[in-house]
Parts: C-alpha cells; sequence; structure tokens
C-alpha cells in the first residue's frame, strides 16, 4: 500500500531554490552572473524559471526567443542543479490581447476586461489554446533532453472564471451532457418551478450573474462545476504537447491555500504531482501555535490529494508584500516552517522569490536575495543553513506517510453550503471546524489524511466527517460499508441535509440510509447569535460549551453520550454514538468551543490505538510526524514556542542534522527541530 515515490526518478534529493525571473535582468548579465555565485552559496539546487515570461520568449506573434532561457538552464546545470520548466500561460503579452480581444475574460456583469494583471483570459478560447499549445511544444521540443530539465509547471496558481459567449456555450454543451439532453431533468433538479424560472431549452441558459439569476442553487453549483472541468480540459491541452514529447517529465501546477474555488479532487487527475504555495501568517494576533497547525492541515491536505509526497513550491523565506500587515519571520522560522513541510511529505522548499524585482507590485515582496544584492544578511545566511540541512535528507526524499486517521473534505459540499441561505448565513465556518477537528490529531502527533469522497475509506481507522451537508447516494453506501465493517466515523450537524444537485432529502434528516447508520433523526437545528451560548453534559458529568449550532436529535437505536444544558431542549441529545454492525457512528448535533472535540478525538485514538509519530507525551506548542522508506523512519520533532522545551526520548535515535545520537531528554529550543531516525 505504501511506496517510496520521488517526484522525479533521476534526482533523488531535496529541491531547495526559488521562483527566478532572469527575464527582468537580461539588461544588466552581471547580475545573473552573481545570481549563479549566490546560487551555490545558498546551497540551492532549483529554480522555477518562466513562469510570467511569454512576452520575453514571444515578442511578436510567431517571433520568438529562447535564448535567455538557453543560457540560464545551461547555467544552472553546470552548477550542479535542476529547473522546474513553467509554461507562460499564466500571463499572456500584450500584442495577443489588443489583435484577439477574445483572450481576455469577461466579468460576470458581461464587460469584457482590459488587459492587465495575471490569469486575465479565458480557457475556453480556442485563440488562446492554439497559442499556447503551439509555444508549449516549442519549449518540450527545445529543452526535452537538457540535463536540467526536472519538471513541468503549468502556467501558474490557477483561478477565476470567465463569461464571454464561448464560455456560456461550452457552460450549456456541459449541461447537456451532465443532463443527457433532457431540459425536463434539469428544471427537476435545479427545482426551477420555484418563482416560476423553468427553461424550456438549453439555449435560454445564462450565467449566474448579480444582473439576473442568483437565487437558483442548482445553477450556482453546475456553474461552479462547470468552472473546475473547463480549467482541468485547459490544463489537459496544456500538457498534450508537454506528454508527447517529454513523456517521462512529470507535469504539475502549483495549487493554493487557502483556496476553495477550484475541485483540486478533479484538477489532480491532469496532474502527476502536487505542488502548492504557502504563506502562513507567523507571529499574528491569533498566535504562532494557531497558524503552525493550519499549515500543517494545508500541507496534509494537499499530500493527501495524491497520498505521495509533494513539492511546497512557494514560500517566503522572510515576508510577503500583500497581506494587511507584513511582518517578518523571527530568526530560526524559516527553518522551522521549511522542515514543517517535508515532515508532512514535502520533497521541496521552494520559495518566492530569489531575487526581488526592482519595480513593480511585488518588489518589496521577500526574497533570499534582497536588493542589496549579496549574501551578507539575516536572510541569506538562514536560507544557507536551511540548504545544508536539507542536504541531509536524501533518505527522506520519496518516504511515504502513514495514515490511520483522515478527516473527509468535498469541495462542491463546501460551494452548496456556503451558498445555502439558512443557519449564520455568511459564515459557515466550515473551514474553521475542518481545523479545530484536525488540532487534536496535530498536538499529538498523530499523522493525519484530508480525504475525498472518491478515497478508500478502509485505509482509516477513524474517519471525521464534519458539516457535510451535501452527500450522495455513493457516499451513503461508502459510510455504510465503513461502519459495519469496523471503522469508526464521526459526524456533525448538517449532516446529509441535501442531495448532490442540492435539492433536501425529504424523509427526515439526515437523509436516507444516514439515520439508520448514525441511529438519530434530526428535527429542527437552532442557529446561537455570536453572543449566545448553550452548554451540553455528558454522562461523566462535565459540561463544555455550545456555540453557533444546536442540532434538535432524536435518538433512535444509538446511545447519548451527552444532552444539552439550556434552552427549551434542554436534556435533548447533543453527542451520541451507535453501535453499527462492527464499527462506530458517533454523531455530534452542536458545535463546542474546541474542549470537546480535543476530549473526543483523545478517545477515539485511545481506543483505536491511533500511532503517533513518537511514543512520548509532547509538551505543548510542539508536536511530531513522520515519514518511512521501508528501512528508516524519520520523526520531525518540532517546537513552536519561543522558548525552549525538554523532551524525554522513549529510547535511542540517531539525530540527522548534527549526526549524533541522543536518547532520555533533550532540549529542543525556541523555534527549532530535530529530525530523528530509526527503524521502521
Amino acid at each position: 500500500m505504501y511506496k517510496v515515490t520521488p517526484v522525479n526518478e533521476n534526482f533523488k534529493h531535496m529541491l531547495h531554490g526559488a521562483d527566478y525571473n532572469p527575464d527582468q535582468w537580461l539588461d544588466t548579465p552581471e547580475i545573473i552572473d552573481e545570481d549563479m555565485r549566490l546560487f551555490k552559496l545558498a546551497n540551492c539546487n532549483g529554480m522555477s524559471v518562466g513562469i510570467f515570461s511569454w512576452a520575453t520568449l514571444e515578442p511578436e506573434e510567431d517571433k520568438y526567443d529562447f535564448s535567455f532561457l538557453d543560457n540560464i538552464l545551461d547555467k544552472v546545470a553546470a552548477a550542479g542543479g535542476k529547473i522546474i520548466l513553467a509554461t507562460p500561460s499564466g500571463a499572456r503579452p500584450k500584442w495577443m490581447s489588443d489583435k484577439y480581444k477574445e483572450v481576455l475574460r469577461v466579468a460576470n456583469d458581461g464587460t469584457r476586461n482590459f488587459f492587465g494583471v495575471r490569469h486575465n483570459h479565458c480557457y475556453t478560447s480556442p485563440v488562446y489554446r492554439e497559442k499556447i499549445t503551439k509555444i508549449n511544444r516549442l519549449l518540450a521540443e527545445r529543452y526535452k533532453d537538457h540535463p536540467a530539465l526536472y519538471a513541468w509547471h503549468i502556467s501558474n496558481e490557477f483561478g477565476g472564471e470567465c463569461y464571454c459567449d464561448l464560455c456560456l456555450g461550452a457552460f450549456k454543451n456541459w449541461l447537456k451532457e451532465k443532463y443527457s439532453n433532457d431540459i425536463n431533468k434539469l428544471n427537476f433538479q435545479w427545482w426551477t418551478k420555484f418563482w416560476s424560472h423553468t427553461y424550456s431549452s438549453f439555449d435560454q441558459i445564462e450565467f449566474p450573474s448579480p444582473k439576473g439569476e442568483t437565487q437558483v442553487h442548482g445553477l450556482n453549483l453546475d456553474f461552479k462545476r462547470f468552472v473546475t472541468h473547463q480549467t482541468t480540459d485547459f490544463i489537459k491541452a496544456e500538457c498534450e504537447p508537454l506528454r508527447e514529447i517529454t513523456p517521462n517529465i512529470p507535469i504539475t501546477t502549483n495549487l493554493m491555500w487557502p483556496f476553495f474555488d477550484l475541485n483540486y479532487h478533479e484538477l489532480k487527475k491532469s496532474l502527476d504531482f502536487i505542488s502548492f504555495d504557502n504563506y502562513p501568517m507567523w507571529h499574528a494576533p491569533q498566535g504562532d501555535l494557531h497558524e503552525a497547525s493550519f499549515t500543517a492541515l494545508a500541507h496534509d491536505w494537499y499530500r493527501s490529494l495524491m497520498h505521495k509526497p509533494f513539492l511546497m513550491m512557494e514560500s517566503t523565506p522572510s515576508l510577503v508584500n500583500w497581506k494587511p500587515i507584513n511582518k517578518l519571520k523571527k530568526p530560526g522560522v524559516n527553518i522551522l516552517s521549511s522542515l514543517q513541510a517535508v515532515a508532512h511529505g514535502s520533497d521541496s522548499v521552494q520559495y518566492f522569490q530569489w531575487r526581488k524585482s526592482r519595480g513593480s507590485s511585488e518588489k518589496l515582496h521577500g526574497a533570499v536575495v534582497d536588493h542589496c544584492g549579496h549574501e551578507n544578511t539575516r536572510v541569506f545566511k538562514e536560507v544557507s543553513e536551511l540548504g545544508a540541512i536539507l542536504k541531509k535528507l536524501d533518505d527522506v526524499v520519496g518516504s511515504y506517510t502513514k495514515t490511520e486517521a483522515a478527516i473527509l473534505f468535498d469541495y462542491e459540499n463546501l460551494w452548496a453550503l456556503n451558498d445555502a441561505q439558512g443557519y449564520n448565513r455568511y459564515d459557515k465556518k466550515l473551514i474553521e471546524t475542518v481545523h479545530k477537528f484536525y488540532q487534536p490529531f496535530w498536538k499529538r502527533g498523530i499523522n493525519t489524511e484530508i480525504i475525498g469522497y472518491d478515497d478508500d475509506f478502509s485505509k482509516y481507522s477513524v474517519i471525521i466527517a464534519p458539516m457535510l451537508y451535501m452527500v450522495n447516494d455513493k457516499l451513503i453506501d461508502k459510510f455504510d460499508a465503513y461502519v459495519k465493517n469496523g471503522g469508526t466515523l464521526v459526524a456533525t450537524y448538517m449532516l446529509g441535509t441535501v442531495n448532490e444537485n442540492d435539492l433536501c432529502y425529504l424523509g427526515g434528516w439526515p437523509g436516507g440510509k444516514l439515520k439508520e447508520i448514525f441511529g438519530i433523526w434530526n428535527e429542527e437545528i437552532d442557529s446561537l447569535y455570536p453572543q449566545e451560548s448553550n452548554g451540553m453534559r455528558a454522562k461523566s458529568g462535565k459540561e463544555y460549551k455550545v456555540v453557533d449550532y444546536c442540532e434538535l436529535i432524536h435518538a433512535n437505536s444509538a446511545e447519548v453520550l451527552a444532552t444539552y444544558t439550556d434552552d427549551f431542549y434542554k436534556g435533548m441529545p447533543a453527542v451520541c454514538v451507535n453501535n453499527y454492525g462492527k464499527g462506530k457512528a458517533y454523531y455530534i448535533a452542536c458545535r463546542d468551543t474546541g474542549e470537546f472535540t480535543d476530549a473526543l478525538i483523545g478517545y477515539l485514538a485511545e481506543q483505536n490505538n491511533l500511532a503517533k509519530a513518537i511514543n512520548i507525551d509532547l509538551p505543548a506548542g510542539t508536536t511530531a510526524q513522520s515519514r518511512e522508506n521501508g528501512k528508516d523512519k524519520f520523526i520531525f520533532l518540532q517546537n513552536y514556542n519561543d522558548f525552549d522545551v525538554e523532551i524525554s526520548l522513549d529510547k535511542t535515535y540517531y539525530e540527522l542534522i548534527n549526526g549524533n545520537t541522543l536518547s532520555g531528554k533533550v532540549t529542543l529550543n525556541a523555534y527549532s527541530v530535530l529530525i530523528l531516525k530509526t527503524d521502521c
């Protein structure tokens, strides 16, 4: 089930480098030469190049100049490094927008955008697809045998949608295929008799728009599905010449966090490995422990998409320029946060950016090389120190993460829930709730995955399913089989409210067989005002605070574990468990502040013997994750406190960074990592 899977079989080293834009420095070749000296000095071995270089590569239509790429690939290869070569579709040249207006996106009010910014292009446009296919083919043919070529990077940070006539035609065709060319079927699934919005043909359908229809939730949901479909189709078109000419070079695109406008479970099917951009808000008012666990969730999220190592394609070695407050990382935090990515499955630490841009919007964004242009900076020295550490982690490359616990998340469920006009209409807090369930696993050092509806549930002893408002028959059947076969399933309020097309289940909630699996019936849900709270009392007598949502449920076959303490539903069930087949199905009818969730996860971890990365009690503010390669187990002990802590090891370990053996009590310094090795 588990295997070692390096991103590129021909380069089994941690990739360390940055986004590099040498085309910005062609008038000062001495700076490029200096970059190559600094590249080695920073212990870097990889660069992402060409992401926004179309205007340099093709300054006029069908007139190409690849000389700067030739130069950089040759120089990086001579330095022993690798190149992640990007296709340039993230930002097209001005001549293209001037000649072919169709390549520019149309906004949801029907107006066509001007030239500018990034990703301002129509994924449906035949002209745009033709142009990008042509330049991708030329890139692949030119560099297919270059020793520096490590991977392909398709475009950059896909997102957004287009409302042009070309996209509308594609949307109608997509709907025809989905609904078997039967407009009556669409009308039923969208429930268009509401407000007399029935369609008589597919030709009548328009995009959801603030100038028109926004209240048909089936339309809203299907449009978001279509945007993912069209984006993925564009990626497939981009990949086609690359796969034909360089079949052994893996392909990715950099995903974003937190970003939920595209269904990454669908988009991943067009890629060979996952990469994503990681920009936490360290030292923010919510505290470093909150940010550390939320960032850990991101890493596990993206590793789980393909259940194998990923690349952290972008991070900052110091600060960003686009947040409300752009704070520096404190000393040690770049190394700690970078090795956190490796601990959760990354085989790279890549930065944005290598050298600060001299002008425009990213001139104040952090970089390895600052405007001073030399290596005598705090940030450069820390990057170099990290690079030296990464050179010692060759055995970690491609290693896997064993997991027994998972949290279920579905992008389409998030879209439908956020569109629902009910509950707290504008702030459902699904991602916050996922994080709240993730934190107790993280702080105990229990490896965790974030899975989708199509994943294999049988791999996990415990699955958490928070706020699954929208479920389909296939998922209900998987839940049924999972619990019957001995799994532990935990679900929460809002479970099974609507089907896959956002139609409410009839016959009581949760819909279908879920009432039998969980042994409960949900009659109503009370949404609390921000200043309100309720409480629940467990069978042990311990009480917990309840906020936001309280469902009024009835226990059928389920055992009641906790009841409400206040309001007219005082004494009604708040938490239940149902013995179902060989397994157990827990139902949590309310949202707590985190104390109950933590206690429940601790109990389930103990009852199911969930393995920890290291079998010790971790001090507050520390955590551990592990990776294995079939022979060795690598344990990453991390301290997110701004003070030292003492840890008692359970046995003798080899410590990779300094090459020591450690046992007994060890000190884990503030904002630091220990990487331990032991037998599997």
